[in-house]
């Protein structure tokens, strides 16, 4: 999945969000308290998304929210059960 993240330790963190942020390549010990979403959720091909960064050191992750079903797939499955379970009235 593309990313906007570039992660390096040879710049200094900066957030250009929506467009790009450097974060560094490691988390640190204040990022288990001080992480902080940036932006609305996104969606790429099938999956939807946050950018959540710590406020201290600046280091980005991008976290999955959920997969985004395939609409043409849960209605062929569901067209495909409606006929599986389907009685054959007698003659």
């Amino acid at each position: 999945m593309p990313t906007i993240v570039e992660y390096t330790n040879r710049k200094l963190p900066e957030n250009l969000y929506p467009w790009h942020i450097v974060s560094p390549a490691d988390s640190g010990p204040c990022c288990f308290s001080a992480m902080e979403e940036i932006g609305d959720a996104q969606r790429e091909e099938r999956w939807e998304f946050v950018y959540k960064r710590c406020r201290m050191c600046g280091f980005t992750v991008q976290m999955i929210l959920r997969r985004v079903p395939d609409e043409a797939l849960i209605a062929a499955l569901r067209k495909e059960l409606e006929h599986s379970f389907r009685r054959n009235p007698p003659e």
